[in-house]
């Protein structure tokens, strides 16, 4: 391959806008992950707006089998009584980071 040259002002650089790349990073799950209870996004409500559901409800996954995305990262399918573990460090860090109330328990 050749070089590239250039002959002075008639040659104008021309670089790419910058693009904000967002990284999706895998969860960290310490612990017994497993004997949970995660909180799940299962939509929201703009204002003035309808419901825009984002993924699988957790009544759909215990009825139909589906799975369902905790805010942590952790997809599994519902099924056991979520009061009787204990809430999952991560979902509520995730939560109170958004400004989110944390579910009754």
């Amino acid at each position: 391959m050749s070089p590239i040259t250039t002959s002075g002002a008639d040659t104008e650089l021309r670089r790419a806008p910058a693009v904000e790349v967002l990284e999706r990073l895998e969860p960290t799950l310490d612990g017994d992950h497993e004997r949970m209870t995660h909180i799940v996004l299962e939509g929201y409500t703009p204002e003035g707006g309808d419901f825009v559901p984002v993924g699988n409800s957790v009544v759909e996954g215990m009825v139909n089998g589906t799975p369902v995305r905790a805010l942590c990262g952790k997809i599994w399918t519902p099924g056991r009584d979520p009061k009787r573990y204990p809430l999952c460090p991560s979902c509520a860090e995730i939560a109170t980071a958004n400004g989110w109330k944390l579910p009754a328990r």
